[in-house]
C-alpha cells in the first residue's frame, strides 16, 4: 500500500498531519502554558485529528484508485498557516489544510459520490472506535481524553466535510445520491451532538 503513496505525497500529509496537530494543541492549551500539558495535548491531537485526517484523505485516495483514478493528496500551505495562526490568535481551527485531488476525465457522478462519501465514512467510523474507547476507560485519565477527543474531533471532521457547499464532500454526495446524504450527513451531526453529551 505505502507504494502506493509517493514520497511528494506522504511529504503533504505529514506537514498537513503536524499543522493539524499544532493547530488543536493551541486550541487546548490556551489556559496552560506549561510544557508537559502542551506535549500531552499535542500528542493527543496527533493519534486523534491527525491520524483522523490522513485517514479520511487515504480514504478518497484509495476509493478512486478502485475505480482506476489517480489520486494523491495536495497540501496548501497557506490554508495550513490560516489554520495555525487562527488557532493562536482567536481560538478557532478552520482546518482545510489541502485535498485528495483525482485525476481522470470522465469520473460520472455515482463514482464521485462514493469518492467523496469515503472519507466522511471513514471519520464516522473512527469517532464510532473512539468512542468506544471512552466508554470503556475509567474518566479523566489520558485515555479517556484520547477517546473523548478522538471521537468528537472526528465526528466534527465527518459534520463539516459533509456540508453541501463549495468543495466540500457533501455537495458531490448530494448531486449523487440525496438519500446517502441526508443519512450520512444526520448520522455525523448526530455524533457530533452525542459527544458533547456522553
Amino acid at each position: 500500500m505505502l507504494e502506493r503513496i509517493p514520497r511528494r505525497e506522504r511529504l503533504d500529509l505529514v506537514i498537513a498531519w503536524l499543522a493539524i496537530a499544532v493547530a488543536f494543541t493551541l486550541i487546548f492549551v490556551r489556559n496552560h502554558v506549561d510544557p508537559l500539558t502542551a506535549l500531552a495535548y499535542f500528542g493527543i491531537s496527533l493519534l486523534t485529528v491527525g491520524v483522523g485526517f490522513v485517514l479520511h484523505e487515504l480514504a478518497h485516495k484509495f476509493t478512486a484508485m478502485r475505480f482506476g483514478y489517480w489520486a494523491e493528496f495536495r497540501k496548501d500551505n497557506q490554508m495550513l498557516l490560516v489554520a495555525v495562526v487562527l488557532a493562536a490568535l482567536v481560538g478557532v481551527v478552520f482546518a482545510a489544510p489541502g485535498a485528495t485531488v483525482v485525476y481522470g476525465d470522465r469520473i460520472d457522478r455515482r463514482q464521485e459520490g462514493l469518492i467523496s462519501a469515503a472519507g466522511p465514512v471513514t471519520s464516522l467510523v473512527l469517532a464510532l472506535g473512539f468512542a468506544g474507547l471512552f466508554l470503556a476507560v475509567p474518566p479523566g485519565g489520558i485515555l479517556w481524553l484520547l477517546g473523548l477527543f478522538g471521537m468528537r474531533i472526528n465526528a466534527m471532521l465527518a459534520a463539516f466535510n459533509m456540508l453541501p457547499v463549495s468543495v466540500l464532500d457533501g455537495r458531490k454526495v448530494l448531486a449523487w445520491h440525496p438519500l446517502v446524504f441526508v443519512v450520512l450527513i444526520a448520522a455525523s451531526f448526530v455524533m457530533v451532538y452525542l459527544t458533547y453529551v456522553l
